[in-house]
């Protein structure tokens, strides 16, 4: 159906011979590669990292607010533009969802600006996210939260491998949250990666992880332990084996396909930065180093998004939306959520192009003549 597809994994058989390496071994559950992938990524984010590997994102981003105290009565900052994780955590620990509006038009992060404008004698924490692989400017967040007393938590899960003044993303706030999902930079199918730089609070991870167990399975398993204790209530929030093993392949390729799509991304920019009607945004930001997870673009108001998705339908073209606002949603239409005009626009205007690390450029080539084709151009 689709001559360029929205993603496509980046896998060969690597991933296959480490799959059928857990197959032979007969340990399927959380285990020594486990460990091993735990390990390799807390070295990519840097020194003091400690990581937890865990079944999603959205698991790291609720052991966060957990780990954090938060709940009833409190309130968490979240990014008006993102994936409905953040909100629906935030509902499940009973505090309440404020919006933070996006930058500007040409960055669609929040800032240190937009996130105090919702800060109240309520918040206890804010939830950040580095959209499409763009850094948010983290100095001014970071001087923010510490200066009121906020805890910080890094949605990362567009951002592996991303940095902000050489600082790998992840590691500014007190915990970072990573995805593994099938279309993600790093893609296992379903997991996910807890950060943090607090002994104590990488410790509350692992036990939210696995039901506060003081010693896993694999412990007695290798003769370590007899028995555990539960040192608090916990879930079951763990990584398998067989998502491990494929994400020790995916991270070792991961540097080399976040270059290939900025490779990729910059042949999009030359060939339809002069396009009328569209939009590039995050062209301009200072101190990061993208790794340009998705490529979205921004239509003028006088251009009907479903009709130009449909005539990119049938040039064979897969596109997408990131992300269609709060609001709109039945789960939130009656819960008061704060405006956040910016943001509301840019999702009723946002158009997502294919890129994934394995594309070529006559690929691109091909999108772009499809899009202009579209529009008229």
């Amino acid at each position: 159906m689709w001559k360029v597809e929205l993603f496509a994994p980046n896998y060969d058989e690597r991933e296959s011979q480490a799959v059928n390496e857990v197959l032979d071994s007969r340990w399927l559950t959380m285990g020594e590669k486990t460990k091993t992938f735990e390990s390799n990524f807390s070295e990519m984010l840097g020194e003091n990292v400690k990581c937890t590997a865990l079944s999603s994102a959205t698991a790291a981003l609720h052991i966060s607010l957990m780990a954090l105290d938060i709940g009833e009565g409190d309130e968490v900052i979240i990014p008006a533009l993102t994936f409905v994780a953040d909100i629906n955590v935030v509902r499940i620990v009973g505090a309440t969802p404020v919006l933070a509006d996006c930058s500007s038009y040409s960055d669609w992060n929040v800032s240190a600006e937009t996130i105090e404008r919702q800060i109240s004698e309520k918040t206890k924490a804010v939830i950040i996210v580095h959209f499409a692989g763009y850094p948010c400017q983290m100095d001014e967040i970071v001087e923010l939260c510490n200066d009121r007393g906020i805890a910080l938590i890094e949605d990362v899960a567009h951002a592996p491998g991303a940095t902000y003044k050489g600082q790998k993303c992840g590691t500014f706030g007190d915990y970072g949250c990573f995805s593994f999902f099938t279309n993600k930079n790093l893609s296992v199918g379903e997991g996910g990666m807890l950060s943090s730089k607090s002994e104590k609070l990488d410790q509350q991870g692992k036990y939210f992880r696995s039901h506060g167990m003081t010693a896993l399975t694999l412990d007695r398993h290798k003769g370590r332990a007899i028995t555990y204790d539960i040192a608090q209530s916990g879930l079951n929030y763990r990584i398998d084996e067989i998502r491990s093993s494929l994400g020790l392949v995916q991270l070792d390729k991961l540097s080399l396909a976040n270059k290939s799509r900025k490779v990729l991304v910059e042949r999009y920019i030359l060939n339809l930065k002069d396009v009328k009607g569209i939009t590039i945004p995050f062209l301009e930001l200072k101190n990061i180093e993208s790794v340009y997870h998705i490529f979205p673009l921004l239509l003028s108001e006088s251009i009907d998004r479903v009709d130009l998705i449909g005539k990119l339908k049938v040039e064979g073209i897969q596109s997408s939306i990131h992300y269609p606002a709060f609001k709109d949603f039945t789960a939130f239409k009656d819960i008061g959520l704060n405006s956040a005009s910016i943001a509301e626009d840019i999702a009723m205007r946002e158009l997502t192009l294919p890129l994934y690390p394995t594309m070529g450029l006559e690929q691109v080539d091909f999108v772009c003549n499809g899009l202009k084709k579209s529009l008229g151009n």
